[in-house]
């Protein structure tokens, strides 16, 4: 059963699709551009981003996030998470002048970690 339109996935729950699908490596911001945390730094030109998941508190604007799901020249994939607007987590690194200069190329088959399988 795959995901309907109009239906509410949770943050925990496409982080836990990834993961299983080994797909868990999260990108991390430093002065020295976004690392998996194995050593290696990658700048927006060695990345792409393949899908984008927003997420929004019902009641609370705080819980507002988006989720990028990366992947790297090399063939790692991989995700960043940030709170959005007034609750940016990441402005200290210039994160969004960062992911603004990656480049966008949504691609559909990445959905398809929020296929349920039925058994």
């Amino acid at each position: 059963m795959q995901t309907k339109p109009g239906t509410m996935t949770t943050l925990s729950t496409v982080l836990n699709k990834l993961k299983a699908q080994g797909m868990d490596n999260e990108f991390v911001i430093t002065k020295n551009g976004f690392t998996p945390g194995n050593g290696v730094y990658y700048r927006p030109e060695d990345l792409t981003i393949i899908k984008t998941y927003r997420f929004e508190g019902e009641s609370d604007p705080a819980d507002s996030s988006i989720v990028y799901i990366i992947q790297t020249h090399d063939g790692l994939t991989g995700y960043s998470i940030d709170a959005y607007g007034a609750y940016s987590t990441h402005d200290e690194l210039n994160y969004d002048d960062f992911i603004k200069k990656i480049p966008v190329e949504e691609r559909e088959e990445q959905a398809i970690f929020l296929t349920e399988e039925r058994g």
